[in-house]
């Protein structure tokens, strides 16, 4: 069994050393793989340089770059050092084990590609304040696997990319303004036109509105102590510039409404008794 062991481990030895020019050559082809892999990656970067791509979405080019190169590379080294290897059989063993890969990994595969198509696309860029399943904020970060979102009280959400790709997303920065209501009531007995009237040159004096966008007054509903007027103009898309408007424009229409003498009223309630309620002592009765 000895003489058998040493056998095998003199043939191991020989079949080493006839192999060393192949080893050699599959070493100087990762050496120039490696070299031509950075090249590569410095081309790539210069052009893709003068585009609007997101920084980290350029990273995962030039990594991908570098990838095939190196794939390539490897490929051709193990073609040298083992002949018996063909490119067919290499790439049935690399897609056998993708799929087997792809399965055990198949939400982080999901969360990765779901990121490589957030970047490729113009919309939600960093800075928006999105929308998206109860979760409202500012986009701080887009990885390849998760979106950081800095909700407007501070705190930070780490978002699968998964589900800011498969659900509606509410992009409420896309533009620099968007369209605010309020909705204000007047006493039944006022007259209408003059109330509407009063509000919007009470609206269009606020600074933060863009009057030319658009000034909407609508006699809305009649409510159970007061008609309601539904008042939309368009301000700053941010949540921050959307409050400051509201706050402005709530305070000059209930301005223009006290100088104007409207009674902007507040609920009513009105009580009845099956019997007669007493509001003093009757005569005759003791004290």
């Amino acid at each position: 069994m000895l003489d058998t062991l040493l056998n095998q481990l003199n043939e191991m030895g020989t079949e080493l050393v006839r192999s060393l020019p192949q080893i050699a050559i599959a070493l100087v082809v990762i050496i120039v793989t490696a070299i031509v892999a950075n090249f590569a990656a410095r081309i790539a970067d210069g052009l893709i340089g003068k585009s609007s791509l997101r920084p980290s979405l350029r990273n995962l080019l030039e990594t991908l770059v570098k990838l095939g190169v190196w794939l390539l590379g490897l490929l051709i080294a193990m073609i040298i050092v083992f002949p018996g290897l063909t490119v067919g059989s290499l790439v049935a063993g690399l897609g056998i084990g993708a799929v087997a890969i792809g399965f055990a990994f198949q939400d982080i595969f999901e969360n990765f590609l779901a990121g490589v198509l957030i970047m490729i696309r113009e919309k939600m860029r960093i800075g928006d304040v999105i929308e998206c399943e109860g979760i409202v904020g500012k986009v701080e970060h887009i990885t390849l696997r998760e979106t950081h979102v800095r909700s407007l009280s501070g705190e930070l959400t780490v978002v699968p990319n998964s589900l800011l790709f498969k659900n509606p997303v509410k992009i409420l920065t896309d533009e620099e303004k968007r369209r605010h209501e309020v909705v204000i009531g007047v006493s039944y007995d006022t007259d209408l036109d003059e109330a509407a009237e009063v509000i919007r040159k009470a609206v269009s004096a606020v600074e933060e509105i863009e009057v030319e966008k658009g000034l909407d007054i609508f006699a809305q509903e009649f409510n159970s102590s007061s008609v309601d007027f539904l008042v939309r103009w368009w301000a700053g898309s941010t949540p921050r510039g959307g409050w400051e408007s509201k706050d402005k424009v709530v305070r000059a229409i209930k301005r223009g409404l006290d100088d104007a003498g409207i009674e902007i009223p507040f609920p009513y309630v009105t009580h009845t008794f099956k019997e007669r309620v007493p509001m003093g002592r009757e005569p005759g009765e003791e004290v």
